[in-house]
């Protein structure tokens, strides 16, 4: 050990980079394993953008009707099927601010269907923080504040109007608060239902795994699109929206905890032989403390990334149900009614705008496959 002239102290030994390294890898070793698993879940890039990207979209639900111009189910009779308008912010060489033009329908009859004309000699502001629809923040608060509205004797359809004269790009907010939501109903009742019996039939085995797996193949030997189909049309017609919303989100779920409930008997049976197991046993743990404290904590990660992928299976239910008119119904909005409402290919192929509704499905489902797959590669962090 030497002194230098600033008073440090330097050690005089030569470097050792194999004795560095191993210190490294014991710091790596003595981490916590939700530390290692951030670790190599960061080095996803896909997975990693998707979970931001799913957070951002949860995040705005409650805020949609807010950042929504219109209202859910607000009518434009005189701008049906409009094109989308562009946002503008210069005006003929000089600086506007967000603005629209003002259009104008017209009816084609030669091709049978609307041209709309901008009048680009006026354009029109937006309106910041203005009164419109009313609609409910977080569910709760009745307000008609929103972020922007269309100025007076204009209109701001960002993505285009549909055949009754509404906002597409509203009513696709509005609906990811349904779409979104129904798998995260329908992932809790899965879980429920699917941990639990699971947990059972692997724990204690004998009669009760045998009839939780005889139940199992029964569903599992069934259909299940034509389920589905059966169980929903059973929903009387006559029902509210939101009972409607609960009953298809609880039948997503019981269709769904048969896999979950085979994959956590599969674990259980295996990890109840482990000596930890076995040494809570004899020291007096029931079973339930034994499946709490010993068994799931060993399994979660692996219910955490089965959750990622079974949410938008759910989500895509939803979505074909209501297209088919077997789901969701109007005045309820969701991306399925949305596109039962676009069912005419003919209108699709003069206004394809209308299959705009589309795009957050595919957008959402891909988010939650890559979430999913960048969370099953980072389940193992001790791997190289």
């Amino acid at each position: 050990m030497s002194i230098l002239p600033d008073g440090r102290y330097v050690d005089d030994a030569p470097y050792d980079a194999a004795e560095d390294l191993s210190a490294i890898e014991r710091a790596d070793l003595d981490a916590p394993s939700w530390l290692l698993m951030w670790r190599q879940f960061r080095r996803h890039r896909l997975g990693l953008i998707s979970g931001a990207f799913l957070l951002f979209c949860y995040l705005m639900l409650p805020f949609a009707g807010f950042i929504a111009p219109y209202g859910a189910n607000e009518r434009n009779a005189l701008h049906l099927y409009a094109p989308p308008q562009a946002v503008r912010l210069w005006h003929e060489g000089e600086f506007v601010g967000p603005f629209v033009y003002p259009i104008t329908a017209e009816r084609d009859l030669v091709r049978f269907q609307w041209t709309y004309e901008a009048d680009r000699s006026t354009p029109r502001p937006l309106e910041w923080f203005c009164d419109g629809a009313e609609y409910r923040l977080f569910g709760l608060i009745p307000t008609d504040t929103h972020l922007f509205c269309a100025p007076e004797g204009a209109t701001v359809f960002l993505w285009g109007a549909d055949r009754l004269g509404r906002d597409v790009f509203s009513r696709i907010l509005y609906g990811a608060q349904l779409s979104l939501t129904v798998g995260l109903i329908g992932i809790t009742v899965s879980f429920l239902l699917g941990i639990t019996l699971g947990a059972i039939a692997g724990y204690f085995g004998g009669v009760l795994d045998w009839l939780i797996q005889r139940t199992i193949e029964i569903l599992r030997s069934l259909p299940e699109l034509p389920l589905w189909l059966a169980l929903s049309a059973a929903v009387p017609s006559n029902w509210g929206p939101v009972a409607v919303f609960f009953i298809i989100s609880i039948i997503l779920g019981l269709l769904d905890w048969p896999g979950l409930a085979r994959a956590v008997r599969s674990k259980f049976l295996a990890l109840r032989e482990e000596e930890y197991v076995r040494a809570a046993e004899m020291m007096g743990a029931k079973p339930g403390r034994v499946i709490r404290r010993h068994l799931l904590p060993n399994f979660m990660s692996h219910l955490i990334a089965s959750a990622t992928l079974s949410i938008p299976a759910m989500i895509l239910g939803e979505t074909a149900l209501s297209f088919l008119g077997l789901g969701l119904r109007a005045p309820a909005v969701s991306w399925g009614v949305m596109l039962n409402d676009a069912q005419n290919l003919a209108s699709i192929e003069i206004y394809p705008w209308t299959a705009i509704p589309m795009l957050p499905i595919i957008v959402v489902v891909l988010a939650f496959n890559f979430l999913g797959d960048g969370l099953r590669d980072s389940l193992d962090p001790y791997k190289s």
